[in-house]
């Protein structure tokens, strides 16, 4: 990490884009040596700091969904406007080259999208091969879709009332999608139920996993502790863990960095 990285930046508000009724991307000017799957601490002086994942490096962009007061005062942001960032913080997925299958949970498709971008190039100049799950409550959740498909990625839609695509968990999406063969890892960011599902999807058919989670933070540089997670704090040791395809691996002795 860039030293810089633990003082706050001003960033001007270059647009806000609606996704879908509750969430917003943040697109502002300048950039951020981040990698998909980092996160950054955005802060409004007088309101609060809290840690988002980077859904875009350069321009440097933060999909928000509207949750509470804080996400409630990024939404107000208009162009013109300044936030404070600090980062990038965290692992990130790793950019091997290879077929990967992007599996999005809610908002958690915004990381993945910008990790489509940096894998739309192979090492060879010929795009490889990947498609991603986006698994939400209904319809009105959904988002990026088609970010994804003007980046060439095939998406498959799971909606658990059935107003689009299978109904259902997006993990009866992935099932037959990862026993194909085609794939050779899995790339995910969603609630930890979701994770851990897909988790042992992967140990069953033998297809490594690259899992984004969530947790509380606090200062994002490891000092305080609040985002701990099996021994483990997501701040530095993730938020991305790797899950080995391996039979004998348990969703927590498992996870490895």
């Amino acid at each position: 990490m860039d030293e810089r990285g633990t003082i706050h930046r001003p960033f001007g508000v270059l647009e806000s884009i609606p996704e879908n009724s509750r969430t917003v991307s943040l697109v502002l000017r300048g950039r951020m040596n981040a990698r998909p799957g980092q996160f950054a601490m955005l802060w409004i002086p007088g309101a609060d700091e809290k840690p988002f994942s980077i859904s875009g490096a350069d321009p440097l962009m933060f999909t928000i969904s509207r949750v509470g007061p804080f996400s409630d005062a990024l939404h107000s942001l208009v162009p013109g406007d300044t936030v404070w960032a600090r980062g990038p913080f965290g692992r990130g997925f790793s950019a091997k080259p290879g077929s990967a299958l992007l599996v999005g949970g809610g908002y958690g498709a915004a990381p993945l999208s910008f990790l489509a971008s940096v894998l739309a190039a192979g090492a060879d100049g010929s795009p490889p091969l990947i498609e991603a799950a986006l698994g939400v409550r209904t319809s009105a959740d959904l988002m990026f879709q088609r970010r994804f498909a003007a980046q060439g990625v095939r998406v498959h839609v799971a909606t658990e009332d059935g107003s689009a695509g299978t109904e259902g968990r997006v993990t009866e999406v992935v099932r037959p999608l990862l026993f194909s063969g085609r794939f050779s890892r899995l790339c995910a960011c969603g609630p930890e139920g979701m994770l851990e599902a897909l988790a042992a999807l992967c140990r069953e058919a033998e297809v490594p996993a690259e899992l984004s989670y969530e947790a509380y933070m606090r200062c994002g540089i490891g000092l305080c502790g609040a985002c701990e997670h099996e021994g483990r704090l997501v701040c530095q040791d993730g938020p991305v863990f790797r899950v080995p395809a391996a039979e004998e691996a348990r969703v927590g002795g498992g996870l490895t960095r």
